[in-house]
């Protein structure tokens, strides 16, 4: 059985003005206090309006979505102890004109001494699937064949359409923020280990990226785990939509394993048509069409790009007993759209506050 794990990033926000507040140390002390979080497993990030929590490795989904609801939990508690709120987006709806202080680390500093307005406007918070792999060589046997499923977990993810208090005409504009790194995006096709490394020398040795830790791409080995990172998410209004995703991931991870053992090449993807097709998910989610990368580009209903996901991944989804569960919370997914339309539902019925109430509200629930 593929190991998986999942990291959240959440905002901390006032909760009559959902403006980010930077309380980080003081919530991550409360709910390292908690009997159902360790501190390990409650960070900070970047800036000091975002926390960060992480599951212990899993074996089955339903573990997945116990430690996200267990963890969502005792931020959320700790959070209100005090004074501020978790919000589930991954955007922040609102911002101060002052930045928010930075989390003072040597190498968050040094981030902020290269791409100052870059770092200051990185109020935004994605969720990360870790799946287990065997070694570096298969875990870039997964990379190349998740490429073309990349734009679409993206879309399927998308919970971020709100920033400065409007609608910025983009349903992932955390995906549109972070592209603006010097590696970003997704990744390229790999001729194998020795290739990635080489590349990962390349942009470190001179100096165009600090460390590892800035190889932002979509998809990633990860040097601190055996594991490959899948980053392209937006953070979940609910944990079972974090569930389906890293389910879905999983999924492509196991097919990926067992297509490199059989031989069967990875599909040809132009890096061009990958990253328009990654523009159009952050743009579009799946409000109407999504560009169908591992069927040869072309535009296809967002529906029927699901559901050729799913036949994809059915088999792996069977063998680990997911299926049942990762299809119908797809179907849901289809039915009732993503986060972001739900954002903006909220937004036009009842304003910010409608917003706020929404973001707010998926610390405890499914």
């Amino acid at each position: 059985m593929i190991t998986v794990g999942v990291e959240e990033e959440y905002l901390l926000v006032d909760p009559a003005t959902l403006l980010p507040v930077p309380r980080v140390r003081e919530v991550r002390a409360t709910a390292g206090l908690a009997t159902i979080a360790e501190a390990r497993e409650v960070q900070d990030e970047l800036l000091q309006a975002q926390i960060e929590v992480a599951t212990p490795v899993c074996t089955a989904l339903e573990e997945v979505g116990g430690h996200l609801l267990r963890l969502r939990h005792a931020v959320a508690s700790a959070a209100e102890a005090n004074g501020c709120r978790i919000a589930l987006s991954a955007t922040a709806p609102v911002r101060d004109a002052a930045p928010v202080p930075l989390t003072r680390t040597a190498r968050y500093l040094k981030m902020r001494d290269e791409a100052r307005l870059l770092v200051d406007e990185q109020l935004i918070c994605g969720m990360h699937v870790h799946v287990g792999i065997p070694d570096r060589a298969a875990g870039v046997a997964v990379l190349n064949r998740l490429r073309p499923w990349l734009p679409t977990l993206l879309a399927m993810s998308a919970n971020g359409p709100l920033w400065d208090g409007r609608d910025t005409g983009f349903v992932s504009w955390r995906t549109i923020i972070f592209g603006r790194w010097p590696v970003s995006g997704p990744p390229p096709h790999f001729e194998g280990a020795a290739d990635y490394e080489a590349l990962a020398d390349a942009l470190v040795a001179p100096g165009l990226i600090p460390d590892r830790g800035q190889l932002y791409w979509h998809a990633r080995l990860s040097e601190r785990y055996p594991t490959v990172e899948v980053r392209c998410c937006d953070v979940q209004l609910e944990a079972d939509d974090a569930v389906m995703l890293a389910g879905v991931v999983r999924g492509l991870a196991a097919t990926a394993m067992a297509e490199e053992k059989a031989g069967v090449g990875a599909a040809p993807c132009r890096p061009e048509v990958l990253r328009a097709a990654t523009w159009h998910a952050a743009r579009h989610g799946l409000s109407g069409t999504l560009v169908d990368v591992a069927g040869g580009g072309r535009l296809r209903s967002s529906d029927s790009v699901l559901r050729a996901l799913l036949r994809y991944i059915r088999p792996a989804l069977e063998d680990s007993g997911d299926h049942r569960e990762v299809a119908s919370l797809v179907q849901r997914l289809i039915q009732r759209g993503t986060a972001a339309d739900r954002q903006r539902r909220a937004l036009a019925e009842a304003g910010l506050p409608g917003v706020a109430a929404l973001v707010t509200a998926g610390a405890t629930t499914a």
